[in-house]
């Protein structure tokens, strides 16, 4: 079994760290008692005391994992109290095993020496009990760092493809033989504005940060430089409409996270089709979350040539990288459009941007 597979697995390892403290605590308090020569009986003491301190400690597990969520003030005050309660019983229990065994049931005068020595059991449930914050903390950590490694790669990837995209020969021939078309018909003023767009757009690609946070209206105008680059070679045959509330455009989200959806849209709904179609944005802000749509009115999923696939590259890169930034506060769902065509819908915590 690999050390790393145990680490991974946090409920194995916390059987496993949980039954090597306790035996560790058995060990140790064996050589004590062996430094005092104490009589057989108090070494059975002891393996009881171990056995049933492990137990004490598992429903401790389960609360603690409760108090984890909740403020450091019910956290702290909700350990101590805890851990003397576990603490008051497993002591009591380790009396009552003293007195029986090793003094051959001698009952004592006052019922407060069955629960003598609560305050150093209360340590000891107290250590237990910083290990197993100190340990899940830390495993907290490595989960963060872990997430933020990856969407720092897939990022960078993100914008790398779009990059590769951008300065695809096939994509700069199309543009600029469209920009030829318009300066030989005497669209001056039109060439010269898509020349300025696709300028605009390559170096947003260059200069943006790939981890940085945008807001949806800034993200929103970069879709803008793209489209217009498209509009020069689809013409009427790209129709792009917009649904998106004010609130939504202050919205904080991943910068180029649309480009790779809408980049698909072209690809299979506008490009294929004599008639072009229609791509269609919308935002709209509900209960704390954000949600954004893209919907097309192409073929929709499908195979081979025909449309697209929930496992093409554009997407699975999307949710790779939506998955990584937010976990399982995020959605990423593709659904049919009516009459034709494809809906993606993106669903992420609303956080506004303050500056």
């Amino acid at each position: 079994m690999k050390i790393d597979a145990v680490f991974r697995d946090r409920g194995r390892l916390f059987w496993i760290l949980n039954v090597a403290g306790w035996t560790g605590y058995m060990l140790a308090a064996w050589l004590g008692a062996l430094a005092h020569e104490k009589p057989e009986a108090f070494f059975a003491v002891i393996a009881a005391a171990a056995v049933t301190g492990f137990l004490g400690t598992i429903p401790l597990r389960y609360l603690y994992r409760v108090l984890w969520t909740r403020s450091v003030a019910v956290l702290g005050l909700g350990t101590l109290a805890a851990s003397y309660v576990v603490a008051f019983f497993w002591q009591w229990f380790r009396n009552v095993l003293y007195y029986d065994w090793v003094k051959n049931s001698w009952q004592p005068a006052h019922v407060m020496d069955y629960v003598s020595g609560v305050i150093g059991s209360f340590y000891i449930m107290l250590c237990w009990s910083g290990l197993y914050f100190g340990i899940k903390y830390y495993q907290q950590l490595q989960d963060q760092t872990e997430q933020t490694l990856k969407a720092v790669a897939a990022a960078h990837q993100a914008q790398l493809k779009m990059l590769r995209y951008q300065l695809n020969p096939h994509f700069l021939f199309n543009t600029l033989n469209a920009i030829s078309t318009l300066i030989l018909d005497g669209a001056n003023k039109t060439a010269n504005q898509a020349v300025s767009r696709l300028s605009d757009f390559l170096r947003y690609t260059l200069d943006n940060d790939p981890m940085s946070r945008v807001t949806l209206g800034s993200e929103l105008d970069a879709l803008d430089l793209y489209l217009e680059i498209e509009k020069v070679r689809f013409g009427d045959r790209l129709i792009i409409e917009k649904d998106i509330d004010e609130k939504a455009l202050n919205a904080l989200v991943p910068s180029l996270i649309l480009q790779p959806l809408i980049e698909n849209a072209i690809k299979y709904a506008i490009t294929p089709r004599e008639e072009g179609g229609t791509l269609r944005i919308a935002a709209h802000v509900h209960h704390g979350t954000l949600a954004m749509q893209l919907s097309d009115t192409g073929p929709g999923l499908g195979d081979g040539d025909h449309g697209q696939k929930s496992s093409g590259v554009g997407l699975k890169n999307t949710r790779e990288r939506l998955q990584y930034l937010y976990g399982e506060e995020q959605a990423f769902t593709l659904a049919p459009n009516e009459p034709s065509g494809l809906m993606i819908t993106i669903n992420i915590p609303f956080e506004e941007n303050h500056a």
